[in-house]
């Protein structure tokens, strides 16, 4: 009966964040100081990407990269990137059950961690505060399928 126990234990699917961390910060300012005499009225562009890599059988880095540019007229006000890592142990999860872990969940809650790292890096390049809209990860990844699901499509024909 114990081991009964143990076996149903194993087998059970568990999600532990084992670390976030930072793994990469970029900020440029191509057009200072002359931009900060300009009126701020900035078109923001967001553009996001993640990264994986498998560490071991149950450990996982997931990366998101969100890159933000910021322009006033034409001219550049600044660029920031930040690759934000997040090292998940998942253990338990069919092959079908991971997908969504790493191209949704995962990436979602590393977001808020490069949405703060993001506001502070603007911030201290003398900008006003940028605070990025939440992201809908689970859309985002539903569209990487059906796109994947068209490209197999298109290349069967």
């Amino acid at each position: 009966m114990a081991e009964e126990n143990v076996a149903q234990e194993e087998q059970q699917a568990r999600f532990v964040i084992q670390k976030i961390y930072t793994k990469d910060i970029s900020f440029e300012t191509p057009n200072s100081p002359e931009i900060f005499r300009e009126e701020w009225k900035p078109e923001i562009d967001l553009q996001l990407g993640n990264e994986y890599k498998r560490i071991d059988e149950d450990n996982h880095e997931i990366t998101l990269i969100v890159t933000v540019t910021a322009k006033v007229g034409d001219k550049v006000a600044f660029l920031a990137e930040v690759k934000q890592a997040g090292i998940f142990s998942l253990t338990g999860y069919s092959d079908q059950e991971m997908g969504p872990l790493v191209g949704s969940y995962c990436p979602n809650t590393v977001f808020p961690f490069a949405r703060e790292v993001i506001s502070d890096v603007v911030i201290k390049g003398g900008f006003p505060q940028l605070v990025l809209s939440p992201v809908n990860f689970d859309a985002l990844y539903m569209n990487q399928i059906e796109q994947a699901k068209q490209q197999a499509a298109a290349k069967a024909h």
